[in-house]
């Protein structure tokens, strides 16, 4: 689900995450790709790609950081 937001609106995604200050600079990426794409008639669009790439590298990092901490848990003998 949050990969599908990191797609749609990539600095939502990041919010739900938990990293605020990340999702303020990735709506600042987010918003100069969307005017440049505007401006441009689609020719640096790309900004905004990198938008979504920040972001599913954030869900992604998010996703593996809960699964180590499940892990470490369960090892530790924790539920």
């Amino acid at each position: 689900m949050l990969y599908i937001l990191a797609i749609l609106f990539p600095p939502l995604a990041i919010l739900f995450t938990g990293k605020i200050f990340q999702a303020i600079f990735n709506l600042i990426i987010a918003v100069v790709g969307v005017v440049l794409f505007v401006v441009s008639i689609g020719a640096l669009g790309i900004v905004y790609l990198i938008a979504i790439i920040h972001a599913i590298i954030a869900v992604h990092d998010y996703r593996q950081r809960k699964r180590d901490e499940r892990l470490i848990n369960s090892v530790r003998g924790k539920d």
